[in-house]
């Protein structure tokens, strides 16, 4: 059911992560949603089988679209490959609900932080393409009980390293759970961080100084307590989301006469 949420009140869209592993959703989601509380804002879950017109009522309450990560892979046909035995099986009620929530965000510049899986999806959707399966020397997936997986370098004068702590060392270590990675960053979209010592795209943001659009490939929502830098990036987010204008002229692009997203 769709609520109507008080105006003064800060709003950011998060799909679920998983329209077919509810375990998943329930283990992953409690960490997005703390950080966006504690950050300040009020995170509104989209259901990955709601009516596509129940979806357009609840995008026009929001300010802001959060991606979070999926067990799930990217399907590599969107980007022209096929997929590779290493590639995992896709999630595609999870792709139609990013795909509306990114079309929507982008034609109104609402703020958009993706994280892991999600800036997968988002770097797809602005036309990249992804490594299916990393292959270097560095360990991208330890498991997510390791918070310092290995360093990142950030790109100077990128939105990013702007969020840098200022006592943080230069290239600060992050956590890291995933097997797959950017390969051609999407339209508009500029590399702001590397993995240290492999080069993987650890981060993207986008070519604009009027659009707040973050994407990172490692879980700043599981260290938001200990880490100055994961609270910075929440921060950032959501101070975009309070002073977020719409376009003038601009309109949602998620068509209410639709009966179904998947």
């Amino acid at each position: 059911m769709i609520t109507l949420f008080p105006a003064m009140c800060v709003h950011i869209a998060i799909p679920e992560p998983s329209g077919s592993d509810p375990d998943y959703n329930q283990r992953t989601l409690p960490a997005y949603l703390a950080a966006l509380r504690a950050a300040g804002a009020t995170p509104i879950i989209v259901p990955l089988h709601e009516r596509q017109d129940r979806i357009a009522r609840l995008l026009a309450g929001v300010q802001g679209v959060l991606l979070p990560g999926s067990r799930f892979d990217v399907d590599p046909q969107r980007y022209g490959e096929e997929p590779i035995p290493e590639c995992g099986e896709a999630d595609p009620a999870r792709t139609a609900v990013d795909e509306v929530l990114l079309q929507d965000a982008f034609n109104l510049h609402k703020p958009i932080l993706a994280i892991c899986h999600g800036v997968q999806s988002m770097n797809v959707w602005r036309n990249g393409a992804l490594v299916q399966d990393i292959k270097t020397a560095v360990n991208h997936q330890p498991g997510r009980e390791v918070v310092e997986a290995h360093p990142v370098r950030i790109e100077p004068g990128s939105m990013l390293a702007g969020l840098l702590p200022r006592d943080s060392a230069p290239d600060p270590a992050v956590n890291s759970s995933h097997h797959q990675a950017i390969r051609t960053p999407g339209d508009g979209l500029l590399v702001s961080a590397v993995s240290a010592a492999d080069g993987v795209v650890e981060a993207v943001e986008l070519n604009s100084r009027e659009h707040f659009v973050l994407g990172v490939q490692w879980h700043p929502e599981r260290t938001y307590t200990e880490s100055a830098f994961s609270r910075a990036i929440f921060s950032a987010f959501v101070q975009a989301a309070v002073v977020w204008q719409p376009r003038q002229g601009a309109a949602s692009a998620v068509p209410a006469d639709k009966s179904s997203v998947a």
